[in-house]
């Protein structure tokens, strides 16, 4: 499949996958370094509050064909290293969408933590669309399950 990717900022490293089989393509942060420090190889960073949000820039923005959508999950690494994960657990970057992709990373640890420009802070999967039809009925069916729901297994 193609898609369709334009930069947005010089800065900006497109997506990548890491390995030729992953499902996920790694998405960069664009902190926008200013012109001196890309010169002078000054580091941009920001910083992460304890658990708060920040949006972080990935500097680049996409035409994700009609019936997909770009799925943004955490990186394993920064999850568990760094207790960073993107704050509504599953980003969603729908077909119509043609703004910059961003990633609103939170922060779960009780210490600030340090993003670096160009550091891979998510990945994303692009993903088939299932659209539905909602039918609103006075019963369904019957199911062994049941209305049992968290913990019902017992497992």
């Amino acid at each position: 499949m193609d898609i369709k990717i334009k930069r947005l900022s010089e800065t900006a490293t497109m997506p990548a996958y890491a390995h030729a089989n992953d499902a996920g393509m790694d998405l960069y942060a664009d902190l926008h370094p200013l012109q001196e420090d890309i010169e002078s190889e000054v580091e941009s960073y920001c910083l992460i509050d304890p658990h708060t949000t920040k949006m972080i820039s990935c500097g680049f923005a996409m035409a994700i064909p009609e019936g997909y959508f770009g799925g943004i999950y955490a990186r394993s690494g920064l999850a568990s290293k760094q207790s960073l994960r993107p704050a509504n657990c599953v980003g969603v970057v729908d077909s119509s969408y043609r703004g910059e992709v961003m990633v609103a990373l939170h922060n779960d640890s009780d210490e600030i933590q340090e993003i670096k420009h160009g550091q891979r802070i998510a990945q994303m999967l692009i993903q088939p669309v299932v659209s539905v039809t909602l039918e609103q009925v006075e019963a369904l069916d019957e199911t062994e399950r049941g209305e049992g729901g968290f913990g019902s297994s017992g497992k």
